[in-house]
């Protein structure tokens, strides 16, 4: 992959507003689940079935939601732009996909694929993950999980991000906290490499001081204002 001139993270903040649930906020997902029983490693040895029912129904949510204005205007962006773009999002939705994203990296997997314990191969999955499923690879039984990254494991393609972030002229991060590590560093990875950085959030705060720029308000506002401003030149 070549590097790209745009390097953008998104995070919870760019699917908010389409009726996904942030995670830390104080009506967000870790408030009505203990993140220890169902996303860690741990948490799904001592109990596959609970895990599998909460992705279940996160993935059968998927289909109560679309794409919003943010999605969409990314998508935009990457098409009109005559330089590359890579949106490089923590989310698991497939929201910009849907909306016409195609250079994406899913850092923290995605809801709708399956992995194999057994073969390691990743799949498409649209249904639940039931305990008989069977892995379309390797057609072991009772072995997929989530292809989604827990708490503790190393999040997707870490190198073609680090390798992108060097290479970009801008850094955009979108709807996201940046509080937890890996992601909190690609500011400063960015800014080594000469970038203009710039944060999009409903309320910029945390990361601040490591931005050249930092635009609050929701984010199907402030998003497609940014895209048009870097589609007309003007910044």
């Amino acid at each position: 992959m070549s590097k790209p001139k745009i390097v953008i993270l998104t995070g919870a903040g760019i699917s908010a507003e389409s009726g996904v649930a942030t995670f830390r906020d104080p009506k967000g997902v870790w408030a009505s689940f203990d993140f220890e029983e169902v996303a860690t490693p741990q948490g799904f040895a001592r109990n596959p079935t609970k895990v599998q029912d909460f992705y279940n129904m996160r993935r059968r949510q998927l289909g109560d939601v679309k794409p919003n204005a943010a999605h969409e205007a990314l998508a935009r962006l990457e098409q009109a732009f005559p330089r590359e773009v890579l949106v490089v999002t923590q989310n698991i939705d497939d929201l910009h996909e849907r909306a016409g994203s195609r250079k994406l990296i899913h850092m923290h997997g995605e809801l709708c694929r399956a992995l194999c314990q057994d073969c390691s191969a990743s799949s498409a999955w649209a249904d639940d993950i039931a305990d008989h499923s069977e892995c379309p690879a390797c057609g072991a039984r009772g072995r997929l999980r989530p292809d989604v990254v827990w708490f503790g494991e190393m999040p997707y393609r870490m190198e073609e991000i680090s390798e992108a972030l060097g290479g970009c002229d801008l850094f955009a991060a979108i709807g996201t906290s940046g509080s937890v590590y890996p992601a909190a560093g690609f500011v400063e990875e960015a800014r080594i490499a000469g970038a203009l950085t710039v944060e999009l959030n409903l309320k910029c705060a945390g990361w601040a001081s490591r931005f050249d720029e930092q635009l609050e308000g929701p984010a199907t506002q402030v998003v497609p204002a940014f895209v048009e401003r870097i589609l007309s030149g003007t910044g």
